[in-house]
């Protein structure tokens, strides 16, 4: 299975939000990597037929999704930045409501339905209005929903935001235990999602891409510029100005920096692995701002 997005651009009056933009997927888990505007939601919303591109095509094996229609769109499932759930269905109704939309028959959705209430790890709480759920149970309501029809591309934005720890956790297994034989798209600006299931990670800034590639070889440069340094109160300014800055922690012999620089920083500088962290300081320092 084939996904070609092909010079894609939307625009919106005169703001373009996606621009240019060509990847190839196949099976695997993407995750499209960016800050807070650079267009990952649009580009999300044109894959999921919601909205048309300006120009460009994007094919599933060849042949034009839009073309394709509701023969596309039944291989699609779709978990939106924010969910939108009947607050009086209990969570178990609510899967039967919706498989009945997607065009499953009954006897089909009652085994479905609580077979995915077990993956998610709602099956306890299945008789539970969804009004009452945490974000995160929402959440995996809202992942439950997209997979009643076993679509064979999944199309996730920013499922974690907002979402504990221990939540995010619970979703990046899912999305492993989910990812096979599929193409899982996963959007987010929040590092820590990718590190673990991500195949490939998208870099997009200001509605273009910048890079694709496995974390390893994104790392590659970056590979000599990061550096941990330790400073005085006085002197973190200094270094804020000069420098793309990550983590700041107070330690008993001053302030203990992380940050990104081609040459050595100061004397005492140590030189660090790179990780995605730095990787998004790297890309969006501005942004991050």
């Amino acid at each position: 299975m084939n996904l070609t997005i092909d010079h894609v651009t939307k625009r919106f009056g005169k703001k373009t939000a996606v621009n240019n933009f060509s990847v190839e997927l196949n099976e695997g888990v993407y995750g499209i990597l960016g800050a807070n505007g650079s267009g990952k939601t649009t580009l999300m919303r044109v894959l999921a037929t919601i909205s048309r591109p300006t120009s460009g095509t994007i094919q599933l094996d060849g042949e034009d999704i839009f073309q394709l229609d509701h023969e596309y769109r039944e291989l699609l499932g779709y978990v939106p930045q924010h969910i939108g759930l009947y607050k009086n269905f209990t969570a178990e109704k609510l899967l039967m409501y919706i498989a009945s939309l997607k065009g499953l028959e009954r006897e089909q959705a009652k085994k479905k339905v609580p077979e995915l209430l077990e993956l998610v790890g709602l099956k306890d709480h299945r008789s539970e209005k969804v009004g009452k759920f945490s974000g995160g149970m929402k959440q995996r309501v809202g992942i439950a929903q997209a997979l009643l029809n076993d679509p064979k591309i999944l199309i996730v934005d920013e499922p974690t935001a907002g979402l504990d720890p221990k939540e995010r956790i619970r979703f990046r297994n899912l999305m492993s235990a989910i990812a096979s034989n599929r193409i899982v798209l996963l959007s987010t600006h929040i590092v820590s999602d990718l590190d673990y299931i991500a195949k490939e990670i998208i870099i997009m800034k200001q509605g273009e891409l910048v890079a694709k590639n496995n974390p390893q070889n994104l790392l590659k440069p970056i590979d000599e510029k990061v550096w941990l340094v330790t400073v005085s109160d006085e002197e973190i300014t200094k270094y804020q100005n000069q420098y793309k800055m990550g983590n700041v922690v107070r330690r008993g012999n001053g302030i203990e920096i992380r940050l990104i620089s081609d040459e050595k920083p100061a004397e005492d500088a140590i030189h660090q692995n790179p990780n995605l962290e730095d990787l998004y300081l790297f890309y969006f320092d501005e942004e991050a701002t």
